[in-house]
């Protein structure tokens, strides 16, 4: 039972870590004045910031590693139901969530432009899949899917477009079965990167966090165990800035090179943590991130929300997000430490509702 709750904690504040960062990075005070290691990559290329979702899918097949042997005793029917439910949960959840807040002037807001594919539905799609392979298929043959997946879709981007922004067969698929009024449309163009045909790779990530989170479970908390993560770890990235010369590392089209990079580098963040927490025993530090990790999916819906609303709202003729931004941060601040001090306060505010509710043992699970 220890060494069980010793590696949730180690879940809980890598899961916690990642939703810290992925809510700075998503509420900068002005994009402009953000440094860059808290920007995305324009296109090819990678920053800090290109890891946080793919570490989310990561930690999703990390903890998939400790339910999915309870699903083993059920029948096909009842682990389809289950699976096919949370999934339904979850695409739901992130299709409201751009849809919100439903109303405007002219009463509800058409369905006709809202957004279909994002970061929950991303989610749930390839918890839904990786769900499935790992249900079927050994290890051997989940690491052969992955494989596979990698490839081939390196094979379609290449045969039905190219890998330009106006070009790519991201875009081209989802043009055609949901139209550009349903697309992401914040690179100037109608381009989503949670785009229909980047899930299929998208699902080698958590089906990377399943079986790390399966060998960890298998092989103990030990020096052998997080030497042998990370020197595969180390050994993924290699492939993958070696696969950067053939097929870029791209965070919005989620190359196959991508994928490999980031597997690699969560590899080597969950052996860290590992040492630290569960092997050095040097956990007072973790307290904070461990609040996020414990209400993860609820916290990133609320800081999303959050920033929603406080554009919906308007202070002296400017919505209330960039009017708290520029008046009581960026003012006296300046522009990037002003950028980054609002960030931080929305970070914060939304820790103290997970404080909140941790204190309440309140764990809102999906």
């Amino acid at each position: 039972m220890n060494q069980l709750k010793k590696r949730y904690l180690s879940l809980d504040v890598f899961r916690g870590l990642d939703i810290a960062l992925m809510i700075i990075v998503n509420s900068p005070g002005k994009e402009a004045t953000t440094f860059a290691p808290l920007l995305h990559a324009k296109w090819h290329g990678f920053t800090p910031t290109d890891l946080v979702f793919p570490t989310f899918l990561f930690i999703v097949g990390n903890s998939m590693s400790f339910s999915m042997p309870l699903y083993e005793t059920l029948s096909n029917k009842i682990f389809f139901s289950k699976v096919i439910k949370r999934t339904a949960i979850l695409f739901l959840l992130g299709f409201l969530m751009y849809w919100f807040p439903f109303f405007d002037s002219g009463g509800l807001k058409p369905l006709s432009d809202t957004r279909i594919f994002g970061v929950l539905q991303r989610i749930a799609l390839c918890y839904c899949f990786a769900s499935v392979v790992l249900r079927f298929c050994s290890t051997k043959g989940a690491i052969l899917f992955s494989v596979l997946a990698l490839l081939i879709y390196q094979v379609v981007l290449v045969a039905f477009g190219d890998l330009t922004l106006a070009g790519n067969a991201v875009l081209k698929l989802d043009a055609w079965l949901i139209g550009e009024n349903h697309m992401y449309h914040g690179n100037g163009i109608a381009f989503d990167p949670e785009g229909l045909l980047s899930t299929l790779p998208a699902i080698v990530n958590i089906i990377g966090g399943y079986l790390a989170g399966s060998f960890l479970q298998k092989s103990g908390q030990n020096y052998k165990t997080i030497a042998r993560m990370s020197l595969l770890g180390g050994l993924l990235i290699v492939l993958a800035l070696g696969w950067d010369l053939f097929f870029p590392i791209n965070k919005k089209l989620w190359t196959s090179s991508f994928v490999l990079l980031t597997i690699g580098l969560d590899l080597v963040v969950l052996s860290v943590l590992v040492y630290v927490l569960d092997i050095l025993k040097k956990t007072k530090w973790a307290s904070f991130f461990e609040i996020f990790g414990k209400n993860p999916l609820f916290i990133y819906l609320l800081s999303e929300l959050l920033v929603t609303v406080l554009y919906q709202f308007t202070i002296k003729g400017n919505a209330a997000y960039n009017w708290i931004a520029d008046t009581l941060f960026i003012s006296w601040l300046g522009g990037y430490l002003g950028s980054l001090g609002f960030a931080l306060s929305i970070m914060l505010f939304c820790w103290l509702v997970g404080f909140y509710l941790n204190k309440k043992k309140i764990y809102i699970k999906i």
